[in-house]
């Protein structure tokens, strides 16, 4: 089995991001994935992709926010996904393992993100990275 690396996510990695993005979901999302990496890249957020070879496989972004919610400053989970090809091989645990290393690095001392109550799949997964339910709700309002 080819070695795995992970690197730093950069803009132009967006088309492979997106290609993950609708393995995952069977949906075409209209994200603009560059837009994204744009926006979360700064001195503080980091994104990593993982890579067999040459081919992405994997990518975890993520950025840090301070003072919400009378929060200390903390690091967000925004999106993780991995390539259906080559779940189940440590990559998601791997790409995660590194973010939260790096944000440890720099003294943050909490990681959050948000997981929908029936992906018993994505629960049970972060469940075995330490993840634990945390004192916040996610609320929701439709603006229609």
């Amino acid at each position: 089995m080819e070695t795995t690396v992970i690197r730093e996510l950069r803009p132009e990695d967006a088309p492979e991001i997106a290609r993950i993005t609708a393995a995952i979901t069977r949906v075409h999302d209209k994200t603009d994935f560059k837009h994204v990496i744009e926006k979360v890249q700064g001195e503080e957020g980091v994104s990593f992709v993982a890579l067999r070879g040459e081919r992405i496989v994997g990518y975890c972004i993520s950025y840090v926010l301070s003072g919400s919610f009378g929060m200390e400053k903390s690091a967000w989970l925004a999106m993780l996904g991995v390539d259906p090809a080559f779940m189940g091989q440590g990559i998601g645990e791997k790409l995660a393992t590194e973010t939260m290393k790096h944000f440890k690095e720099r003294g943050i001392k909490d990681v959050y993100t948000s997981v929908r109550w029936d992906s018993t799949d994505l629960l049970s997964f972060f469940k075995t990275l330490g993840f634990e339910r945390s004192d916040f709700i996610n609320l929701h309002k439709s603006l229609k």
